[in-house]
Protein backbone atom coordinates (compact mmCIF):
# COMPACT_ATOMS: atom_id res chain seq x y z
CA UNK A 1 0.00 0.00 0.00
CA UNK A 2 2.83 2.32 1.00
CA UNK A 3 4.34 1.64 -2.71
CA UNK A 4 1.06 2.67 -4.37
CA UNK A 5 0.73 5.44 -2.56
CA UNK A 6 4.24 6.78 -3.76
CA UNK A 7 3.57 6.30 -7.16
CA UNK A 8 -0.29 8.03 -7.15
CA UNK A 9 1.95 11.00 -5.64
CA UNK A 10 4.03 10.95 -8.65
CA UNK A 11 1.29 10.40 -11.27
CA UNK A 12 -0.05 13.20 -9.38
CA UNK A 13 3.09 15.24 -9.39
CA UNK A 14 3.30 14.65 -13.22
CA UNK A 15 3.14 17.65 -15.53
CA UNK A 16 -0.71 17.37 -17.46
CA UNK A 17 -0.35 16.77 -21.19
CA UNK A 18 -1.93 13.99 -23.57
CA UNK A 19 -0.63 10.71 -21.72
CA UNK A 20 -3.58 9.18 -19.87
CA UNK A 21 -2.77 6.69 -17.52
CA UNK A 22 -4.02 5.01 -13.92
CA UNK A 23 -2.43 3.38 -11.16
CA UNK A 24 -4.13 1.79 -8.11
CA UNK A 25 -4.08 -0.50 -5.44
CA UNK A 26 -5.69 -2.10 -2.63
CA UNK A 27 -5.84 -1.78 1.12
CA UNK A 28 -4.87 -5.01 1.68
CA UNK A 29 -3.21 -7.56 -0.91
CA UNK A 30 -3.91 -10.81 0.96
CA UNK A 31 -6.82 -12.60 2.69
CA UNK A 32 -7.62 -15.12 5.34
CA UNK A 33 -9.72 -17.68 5.18
CA UNK A 34 -10.24 -19.19 8.82
CA UNK A 35 -13.39 -20.32 10.83
CA UNK A 36 -14.30 -17.18 12.24
CA UNK A 37 -14.32 -15.52 8.52
CA UNK A 38 -17.51 -13.36 7.93
CA UNK A 39 -16.87 -11.96 4.78
CA UNK A 40 -14.92 -8.69 3.88
CA UNK A 41 -14.54 -5.79 2.16
CA UNK A 42 -11.31 -4.51 0.36
CA UNK A 43 -10.50 -0.74 -0.94
CA UNK A 44 -9.63 -0.12 -4.24
CA UNK A 45 -7.93 3.21 -4.87
CA UNK A 46 -5.68 5.01 -7.14
CA UNK A 47 -4.75 8.38 -9.55
CA UNK A 48 -5.39 8.97 -12.69
CA UNK A 49 -4.25 11.70 -15.59
CA UNK A 50 -6.67 12.05 -18.63
CA UNK A 51 -7.46 15.04 -21.08
CA UNK A 52 -10.87 14.92 -19.52
CA UNK A 53 -13.48 13.59 -16.46
CA UNK A 54 -13.06 9.91 -17.69
CA UNK A 55 -16.10 6.94 -16.32
CA UNK A 56 -13.84 4.64 -14.08
CA UNK A 57 -14.89 0.79 -14.10
CA UNK A 58 -13.12 -1.54 -11.29
CA UNK A 59 -13.48 -5.59 -11.98
CA UNK A 60 -12.54 -7.75 -9.44
CA UNK A 61 -12.17 -11.53 -10.50
CA UNK A 62 -11.76 -15.07 -8.19
CA UNK A 63 -10.13 -18.20 -9.83
CA UNK A 64 -11.64 -19.92 -12.82
CA UNK A 65 -13.79 -23.35 -11.49
CA UNK A 66 -15.47 -25.77 -13.52
CA UNK A 67 -19.30 -25.70 -13.25
CA UNK A 68 -22.32 -27.73 -14.98
CA UNK A 69 -25.30 -25.79 -16.42
CA UNK A 70 -28.28 -28.39 -17.18
CA UNK A 71 -31.25 -27.46 -18.92
CA UNK A 72 -34.20 -29.60 -17.81
CA UNK A 73 -37.51 -30.55 -20.34
CA UNK A 74 -40.35 -31.98 -20.02
CA UNK A 75 -40.85 -35.57 -20.92
CA UNK A 76 -44.15 -37.84 -20.92
CA UNK A 77 -45.16 -35.39 -17.75
CA UNK A 78 -41.10 -36.15 -16.08
CA UNK A 79 -38.94 -33.19 -16.31
CA UNK A 80 -34.76 -34.80 -17.33
CA UNK A 81 -32.05 -33.10 -18.29
CA UNK A 82 -32.20 -32.41 -21.74
CA UNK A 83 -28.89 -30.44 -21.89
CA UNK A 84 -25.76 -29.50 -20.49
CA UNK A 85 -22.34 -27.56 -20.96
CA UNK A 86 -19.34 -27.19 -19.09
CA UNK A 87 -17.83 -23.97 -18.38
CA UNK A 88 -14.69 -22.54 -16.29
CA UNK A 89 -16.43 -19.32 -14.64
CA UNK A 90 -14.95 -16.80 -12.35
CA UNK A 91 -16.05 -17.82 -8.88
CA UNK A 92 -16.44 -14.49 -7.81
CA UNK A 93 -17.05 -11.66 -9.91
CA UNK A 94 -17.61 -8.03 -9.04
CA UNK A 95 -18.51 -4.47 -11.08
CA UNK A 96 -17.96 -1.46 -9.62
CA UNK A 97 -18.08 1.78 -11.95
CA UNK A 98 -19.13 5.50 -11.93
CA UNK A 99 -22.19 5.24 -13.75
CA UNK A 100 -24.52 2.09 -14.98
CA UNK A 101 -22.39 0.14 -17.53
CA UNK A 102 -24.84 0.37 -20.24
CA UNK A 103 -24.06 4.52 -20.32
CA UNK A 104 -20.65 4.15 -20.58
CA UNK A 105 -19.12 0.68 -21.91
CA UNK A 106 -19.70 0.16 -25.63
CA UNK A 107 -20.22 -3.10 -27.29
CA UNK A 108 -16.67 -3.56 -28.70
CA UNK A 109 -14.88 -2.10 -25.58
CA UNK A 110 -16.60 -4.99 -23.66
CA UNK A 111 -15.75 -7.54 -25.98
CA UNK A 112 -12.14 -6.77 -26.39
CA UNK A 113 -11.77 -6.50 -22.31
CA UNK A 114 -14.59 -8.80 -20.94
CA UNK A 115 -15.94 -6.59 -18.34
CA UNK A 116 -19.87 -7.13 -18.06
CA UNK A 117 -20.53 -10.52 -16.60
CA UNK A 118 -21.27 -12.46 -19.40
CA UNK A 119 -18.06 -11.50 -21.55
CA UNK A 120 -16.07 -12.27 -17.71
CA UNK A 121 -17.88 -15.55 -18.03
CA UNK A 122 -17.39 -16.33 -21.86
CA UNK A 123 -13.79 -15.44 -21.61
CA UNK A 124 -12.95 -18.69 -19.58
CA UNK A 125 -15.36 -20.88 -20.99
CA UNK A 126 -14.07 -24.49 -21.35
CA UNK A 127 -15.38 -24.98 -25.35
CA UNK A 128 -16.29 -23.32 -27.99
CA UNK A 129 -20.06 -24.77 -27.80
CA UNK A 130 -21.34 -22.88 -25.05
CA UNK A 131 -24.81 -21.22 -25.89
CA UNK A 132 -25.93 -17.58 -24.71
CA UNK A 133 -28.48 -18.95 -22.54
CA UNK A 134 -25.87 -21.30 -20.51
CA UNK A 135 -24.17 -18.70 -19.95
CA UNK A 136 -26.91 -16.92 -18.55
CA UNK A 137 -28.07 -18.91 -16.50
CA UNK A 138 -24.60 -19.29 -14.70
CA UNK A 139 -24.71 -15.63 -14.34
CA UNK A 140 -28.76 -15.35 -12.90
CA UNK A 141 -27.83 -18.52 -10.61
CA UNK A 142 -24.31 -16.94 -9.10
CA UNK A 143 -26.00 -13.23 -9.32
CA UNK A 144 -28.83 -14.59 -6.49
CA UNK A 145 -26.45 -16.34 -4.79
CA UNK A 146 -24.26 -13.07 -3.61
CA UNK A 147 -21.07 -14.74 -5.92
CA UNK A 148 -21.51 -12.36 -8.47
CA UNK A 149 -22.50 -8.56 -8.03
CA UNK A 150 -22.64 -5.10 -10.39
CA UNK A 151 -22.95 -1.69 -8.94
CA UNK A 152 -23.69 1.05 -11.04
CA UNK A 153 -22.46 4.52 -8.94
CA UNK A 154 -19.96 2.76 -6.79
CA UNK A 155 -16.82 4.33 -8.07
CA UNK A 156 -16.19 7.81 -6.27
CA UNK A 157 -14.08 10.48 -7.92
CA UNK A 158 -12.25 12.85 -5.68
CA UNK A 159 -10.73 16.04 -6.63
CA UNK A 160 -10.84 15.22 -10.32
CA UNK A 161 -7.83 13.07 -10.33
CA UNK A 162 -8.29 10.62 -7.26
CA UNK A 163 -10.95 7.30 -6.98
CA UNK A 164 -11.80 4.90 -4.69
CA UNK A 165 -14.19 1.89 -4.45
CA UNK A 166 -15.14 -0.80 -1.82
CA UNK A 167 -15.86 -4.50 -3.15
CA UNK A 168 -17.75 -6.58 -0.53
CA UNK A 169 -16.33 -10.13 -0.52
CA UNK A 170 -18.49 -12.85 0.63
CA UNK A 171 -18.28 -15.23 3.21
CA UNK A 172 -18.18 -18.41 1.22
CA UNK A 173 -15.31 -16.99 -0.80
CA UNK A 174 -12.97 -19.67 -2.82
CA UNK A 175 -9.35 -19.86 -2.44
CA UNK A 176 -7.05 -18.92 -4.95
CA UNK A 177 -5.53 -15.67 -6.50
CA UNK A 178 -8.16 -13.06 -7.65
CA UNK A 179 -7.32 -10.36 -10.14
CA UNK A 180 -8.15 -6.46 -9.66
CA UNK A 181 -8.40 -4.65 -13.04
CA UNK A 182 -9.28 -0.70 -13.39
CA UNK A 183 -10.42 0.85 -16.99
CA UNK A 184 -10.49 4.41 -17.78
CA UNK A 185 -13.43 5.20 -20.03
CA UNK A 186 -14.13 7.81 -22.65
CA UNK A 187 -17.04 7.84 -24.80
CA UNK A 188 -17.34 4.22 -24.50
CA UNK A 189 -13.86 3.04 -25.06
CA UNK A 190 -11.40 2.02 -22.99
CA UNK A 191 -8.09 5.15 -22.52
CA UNK A 192 -6.54 3.20 -19.87
CA UNK A 193 -6.33 0.28 -18.26
CA UNK A 194 -4.24 -1.14 -14.79
CA UNK A 195 -4.21 -4.45 -13.11
CA UNK A 196 -3.26 -5.62 -9.82
CA UNK A 197 -3.98 -9.31 -7.33
CA UNK A 198 -5.25 -10.07 -4.36
CA UNK A 199 -4.19 -13.30 -2.61
CA UNK A 200 -6.75 -15.34 -0.54
CA UNK A 201 -5.82 -18.35 1.56
CA UNK A 202 -7.05 -20.63 4.26
CA UNK A 203 -5.11 -20.38 7.36
CA UNK A 204 -4.59 -22.55 10.26
CA UNK A 205 -7.25 -25.90 10.67
CA UNK A 206 -9.42 -24.96 7.48
CA UNK A 207 -5.59 -24.74 5.38
CA UNK A 208 -4.61 -28.03 6.73
CA UNK A 209 -8.07 -29.97 6.49
CA UNK A 210 -7.84 -28.13 2.94
CA UNK A 211 -4.62 -29.68 1.65
CA UNK A 212 -4.87 -32.55 3.28
CA UNK A 213 -8.03 -33.27 1.19
CA UNK A 214 -6.59 -32.11 -2.24
CA UNK A 215 -3.20 -33.45 -1.66
CA UNK A 216 -3.81 -37.24 0.23
CA UNK A 217 -7.67 -37.44 -0.61
CA UNK A 218 -7.16 -41.30 0.33
CA UNK A 219 -6.14 -40.43 3.80
CA UNK A 220 -8.90 -37.55 4.18
CA UNK A 221 -11.06 -40.12 3.74
CA UNK A 222 -10.31 -42.38 6.41
CA UNK A 223 -9.44 -39.79 8.77
CA UNK A 224 -13.41 -38.26 8.09
CA UNK A 225 -14.71 -42.20 8.31
CA UNK A 226 -13.11 -42.70 11.75
CA UNK A 227 -13.96 -39.26 13.18
CA UNK A 228 -17.74 -39.95 12.02
CA UNK A 229 -17.70 -43.62 13.44
CA UNK A 230 -15.80 -42.06 16.67
CA UNK A 231 -18.69 -39.48 17.36
CA UNK A 232 -21.55 -42.56 16.65
CA UNK A 233 -19.96 -44.59 19.31
CA UNK A 234 -20.10 -41.58 21.45
CA UNK A 235 -23.45 -40.57 20.75
CA UNK A 236 -24.52 -44.51 21.34
CA UNK A 237 -22.53 -44.77 24.77
CA UNK A 238 -24.20 -41.27 25.61
CA UNK A 239 -27.17 -42.35 25.16
CA UNK A 240 -27.41 -45.31 27.18
CA UNK A 241 -26.02 -44.04 30.28
CA UNK A 242 -29.22 -41.46 30.25
CA UNK A 243 -31.74 -44.48 29.88
CA UNK A 244 -29.98 -46.04 33.14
Amino acid sequence: MIRALGLVALLLAAPAGNAQEVIADLDQTSVSIDSTFAGQEILVFGAFTADAPPDIVVTVAGPPEPATIRRKARRMGIWVNAAQAEVSAPAFYAVASTAPLDAILSPAADLRHAITLPHAVRSVAAGPGQSRSFVEALVRIRTASGAYRRDGEAVEVIGGRLFRTAIALPSDLTEGDYAARIFLLSEGAVIADYATALEVRKVGLERFLYRLAHDRPLVYGLMSLAIAIAAGWGAAGLFGLFRR
